[in-house]
Parts: structure tokens; sequence; C-alpha cells
């Protein structure tokens, strides 16, 4: 009962980490928004690869070594903020053009698999995820931790992320919302392409101050 119940809690903690606003829920309301539902879908999907990518690496140890390995640390948290920036600056130079919405899935073959790979790459950018994952496993995994919860923890973090996205998505991905979108697409491009590239920059500026 009581690894049941620290498994609940980690859950719950890395369940409120999903939720918190930042690169990744920008990125997925704008592809649910202006393609399709199923864009949204496999955006989320995206994401879930992402978060079990992370806890998988955690859970072998690799996160331990780069927070000791002091220049590769910063060398991905400065490739993963310019990532950002690059990223934001392309949807906000993107904002004028228009976009063909497609009525089905089916119509947008080619979209699906870059909402994945485009979301898979957001969640992948940000190192602090990666630290957030790790740090999170060495507070709450209980001394000796069970070997079923090491196998247990990537795939059921893979649901969490997958699942609240999948809310963003199907959310974004109404007829009110994308109509709104389409109403103001270039002022809600410029400013999803803003804060997504002021994340980068901070995420940059912060990896170079602790690095001082």
């Amino acid at each position: 009962m009581h690894e049941l119940a620290v498994l609940v809690s980690i859950l719950g903690v890395f369940l409120l980490g999903a939720i918190s606003p930042g690169p990744s829920f920008v990125v997925v309301s704008r592809i649910a928004i202006s393609g399709s539902r199923a864009d949204g879908v496999m955006a989320a999907i995206g994401m879930g690869l992402g978060g079990f990518i992370f806890a998988t690496i955690a859970v072998a140890g690799l996160t331990a070594l780069l927070l000791q390995v002091e220049w590769l640390n910063l060398a991905l948290r400065l490739a993963g903020g310019a990532y950002l920036v690059w990223l934001g600056i392309n949807i906000w130079r993107a904002a004028p053009e228009p976009i063909a919405i497609a009525d089905t899935a089916s119509e947008r073959p080619n979209t699906l698999w870059k909402s994945l790979l485009k979301a898979l790459f957001v969640q992948l950018s940000n190192p602090k995820t990666a630290i957030f994952y790790a740090s999170m496993f060495a507070a709450l995994l209980p001394s000796p931790t069970p070997s079923w919860m090491y196998f247990t923890l990537p795939p059921m973090l893979f649901l969490i992320e997958f699942a609240w996205y999948t809310v963003v998505a199907v959310g974004f991905s109404a007829r009110t919302p994308k109509a709104a979108y389409l109403r103001s697409k270039i002022w809600i491009d410029r400013a999803a392409g803003a804060v997504v590239g002021a994340l980068g920059a901070k995420l940059m500026t912060d990896s170079v101050r602790s690095s001082v």
C-alpha cells in the first residue's frame, strides 16, 4: 500500500508539472487550432513520447550524470533554448500566411507526423524538463525502489502527458476556438511566436547565469 501511495503521489506531481503553462502548451494548442483534431492528438502523442523518454533517462540515472558534467548540461540548455527561439521566429514570420483548414484528417495525411515530431522536439528541447524528472524521482522514489516501479513509471508518465495534451488539443480544435483563430490568426501567431521565443531566450540566459 505504501508503494502504491508513493506511485500516486509521483504521478500527481507530474500531472501538475504537465498542466503548468509553457512552450509545450503553446505549441500543442496552436497545432490543434490551426490544423485538425487529429493533428492535435498526434502532437499530444509527441508530448507523451517526450515524457516517456525523459522518464526512461531519469530511471537509467543518466540525468544524474548530466547534472555532474557542467559543460554538457550548459550545452544542452543552450541548444534547447536556441531551438525554441528559432521555432518562435518561424511562427512569427509565418503569421501573415493564410492556412487551409481541412475538414477531415484524411485530407491532411502529411501533417500528422509533422505535428507529432514538432511536439516531440519541443518537449525534448527543454533540458529543464529532464532535470525536473530526475529531481522528482530522486526526491519521491522510496529507497530501496522496487523494480516494478522502474518499469511502471515511464509508460504511466507517457499516459499523463498524452492525456493532458489530448484535452488541450480537443478543446482548442473545437469550432469556436478555430473560428476565433482564423479571425485573428496574425496576432495569435505572433503572440505564440513571441512567447515561445521568449521562453527559449530565458532558458539560454538563465543557463549562462547559472554557469557563471
